[in-house]
């Protein structure tokens, strides 16, 4: 199905074909079921997508300072 959605971070308007039942979209939508419960079969980044509109290369993006920062052994050597 395709499904369009505006990015919470950029406002950036995409499209993407994903793999999701039209009965599914609705019960999450209106409020029926969680998107994991309507969805349990789309992986992450599709579930993310049709939640906020952020894709995986917005996120890895958007955060990848942060994820640096965090992401860090016990002799302080940063990936």
């Amino acid at each position: 199905m395709i499904v369009t959605r505006t990015s919470v971070l950029t406002g950036k308007v995409r499209t993407r074909n994903i793999p999701v039942k039209q009965r599914d979209l609705d019960l999450f939508e209106k409020g029926y079921a969680s998107i994991h419960d309507a969805m349990p079969y789309l992986d992450s980044s599709d579930r993310e997508f049709i939640l906020c509109g952020i894709t995986n290369t917005e996120f890895k993006y958007a955060f990848s300072k942060q994820l640096k920062e965090i992401i860090s052994d016990d002799f302080g050597v940063k990936f």
